[in-house]
């Protein structure tokens, strides 16, 4: 399977559930190459596993590290060194990143259980274009040591799997403590989500379950005129600073060669200067402040995954702005997501994203299972 890297070699098919490891993420024995080969010639073999590794290894046999976007910085999919993991929904198609390998081997059956990051969708994005289950935590819940930091105020480890028990049995893994899973009151799909009109109705008609269990369904706007881009701006301002931050001198030392589109995106990152920055984050607390207040204890936002199915792979335009501006107000508010395959548009997978205030992780993973029942609703009107 083109996308899956193994680094121990596995003669016989392992015990009970598969666990494959991003390649950000530190497993005892296995190089971490962080999707680059100046990181990877640059850096130890890692000792010990990461924390999160230690506690899935209780019930998952890890079968291997995979694939990833270059230090993690693009949602693509795509790599410049090792090359692009096959999406088993749709070959032709991107699989999504950055956890790009992770995602395509649990959806082609090679791995029960995919353990990725996700700082700006890394692991929903592709959870979206493949047609899997996928868990973004609450910050506050998870460990991050032993894995290779992008932009930490943002990044998470988080799960991918096929079917939403087994995206459970790994939550209740790796989360700390329990929350009860108590139901919402309000589903919020806000009016002025920025896809189109046909995506909107698509996945709005996905909401009826939950409708229908007893969730009151509100359409009030989210944002003021231009806040989804004036948020998504200074969220890609605070990553790229932090990005630098982390990675700069280590980029300024080695010199290591990028694709294009990273390369581009760490330019722009050295850039980035302290005021800027601080403006930056005044609006992005005032976003989280006001998530905080209208998710409450008794609410969950129900967005788009992505604006639109799997680009095609030879389309040089993939629109990363249009991604974030939906993807970024988990990482901003801190709080648990979780993407459900629960449409095809036009014969290709399309995610609903769930979001509940931070800690609110069980009660998310219970509207999964909910959900999961009522099957793929289709858009299969002529092509564009």
């Amino acid at each position: 399977m083109n996308g899956f890297v193994s680094w121990l070699p596995v003669t016989a098919a392992p015990a009970g559930l598969r666990l494959a490891v991003k390649d950000v993420i530190d497993v005892a024995g296995m190089p971490t190459g962080a999707g680059n080969p100046r990181w990877l010639a640059t850096h130890p073999i890692p000792e010990q596993d990461a924390d999160v590794v230690q506690r899935l290894r209780r019930e998952f046999t890890v079968v291997g590290k995979t694939h990833t976007d270059e230090l993690a910085y693009s949602l693509t999919g795509t790599n410049a060194h090792y090359g692009t993991p096959v999406n088993p929904a749709a070959p032709d198609r991107m699989p999504g990143g950055s956890s790009s390998g992770t995602a395509t081997v649990v959806a082609a059956g090679l791995a029960d259980l995919g353990l990725g990051t996700d700082t700006a969708g890394s692991i929903r994005v592709p959870a979206s274009y493949t047609g899997l289950y996928g868990l973004r935590p609450s910050h506050s819940r998870v460990p991050r040591t032993g894995i290779v930091p992008l932009a930490p105020s943002f990044d998470v480890p988080a799960l991918l799997a096929r079917d939403p028990q087994t995206l459970r049995a790994g939550a209740r893994l790796l989360l700390d403590a329990v929350s009860p899973a108590t139901l919402p009151r309000t589903v919020w799909w806000p009016g002025d989500i920025p896809v189109a009109p046909d995506v909107r109705d698509l996945l709005r008609g996905t909401l009826s379950r939950l409708v229908g269990a007893g969730l009151e369904l509100t359409t009030a706007p989210l944002f003021d005129s231009g806040g989804w881009d004036r948020i998504r701006a200074a969220f890609t301002t605070v990553q790229a600073a932090e990005v630098w931050e982390q990675h700069g001198d280590w980029i300024r030392r080695e010199r290591p060669i990028f694709g294009r589109n990273v390369s581009a995106r760490l330019q722009l990152a050295a850039e980035v200067t302290p005021a800027l920055a601080y403006e930056a984050r005044s609006i992005l607390r005032e976003a989280a402040d006001r998530l905080t207040r209208m998710l409450g204890e008794d609410r969950v936002l129900a967005l788009p995954a992505t604006p639109e199915p799997a680009p095609p792979l030879d389309d040089p335009g993939h629109a990363r702005a249009a991604v974030v501006r939906l993807t970024c107000l988990a990482p901003i508010l801190g709080g648990p997501s979780v993407s459900l395959p629960v449409a095809r548009y036009h014969g290709l997978p399309l995610g609903l994203s769930l979001l509940a205030a931070p800690g609110r992780d069980e009660t998310l993973l219970t509207l999964a299972e909910l959900l999961s029942g009522q099957g793929p609703r289709t858009f299969a009107a002529e092509s564009p």
